[in-house]
């Protein structure tokens, strides 16, 4: 989920909207297909995650090299926390995620006929709610801050099928990205949430990922590592 800036701020910019954009069509667009093909909430919920398992392979593999593939304000957040990134950059990369989420809401309606903004009506707010996006935002930033200690070269694979299991295991099924939150208001689909629960979200996800990188930060240290010995990636030197 890092990259070695081989690529100018410019191009990585591009990349994490692209990447964000894609991702959001998928979740917005697989779940009016899912709701075009069935009344079964089970099966609705099934062809919504899939479909968003299944892209998150495909963009983290493919643009992962180019912008660490964040598509996330809160990973760029971290990343920014462990040097990886200037604030400059982190920022830069979230307007980016966020607007590139909003113009693939646009484009899933676009592609089923619908109209290009439609603010969703669907109430997602509560005690569990709110813990569920601290959880699922938690547990994905734990795969993300533990492969990259780690060196894991499974990083695509290891988000894709967190986020295919957190759909079901969490009550809020897992949005765990204030981008995809925003760009999930402007669609009055099986994927929305009512642009008044998204806020109580935002923070939810915010505090589960402060809670997964102080957690990190102690766990993967090793005993051989002391504070000053980590290079600017974050990685022993």
């Amino acid at each position: 989920m890092t990259t070695g800036h081989d690529y100018d701020l410019a191009r990585r910019s591009v990349a994490e909207a692209l990447g964000t954009g894609l991702l959001v069509a998928t979740v917005v667009g697989s779940g009016i297909m899912a709701s075009r093909l069935s009344a079964d909430g089970g099966l609705q919920l099934l062809g919504n995650t899939i479909p968003t398992g299944a892209i998150l392979v495909v963009l983290i593999s493919l643009i992962g090299p180019i912008s660490g593939a964040h598509f996330n304000p809160v990973v760029s957040l971290a990343m920014w926390r462990l040097r990886a990134l200037g604030l400059q950059e982190a920022l830069t990369y979230s307007c980016a995620q966020i607007a590139g989420g909003l113009l693939g809401t646009m484009l899933a309606h676009l592609m089923f006929a619908l109209p290009v903004v439609a603010f969703s009506a669907t109430e997602r707010t509560g005690p569990a709610q709110w813990l569920a996006e601290a959880t699922a935002t938690f547990g994905l930033l734990f795969i993300v801050l533990g492969a990259r200690h780690l060196s894991l070269k499974t990083v695509p694979a290891l988000i894709g099928l967190y986020i295919t299991a957190a759909y079901w295991f969490t009550a809020s099924t897992s949005f765990a990205n204030p981008a995809v939150t925003l760009a999930r208001t402007l669609t009055n689909s099986f994927a929305g949430i009512a642009p008044s629960s998204a806020p109580a979200f935002i923070a939810a996800q915010i505090l589960g990922a402060l809670a997964a990188m102080t957690v990190c930060g102690w766990l993967f240290q090793s005993n051989r590592e002391r504070p000053g010995e980590q290079d600017a990636r974050g990685h022993l030197s």
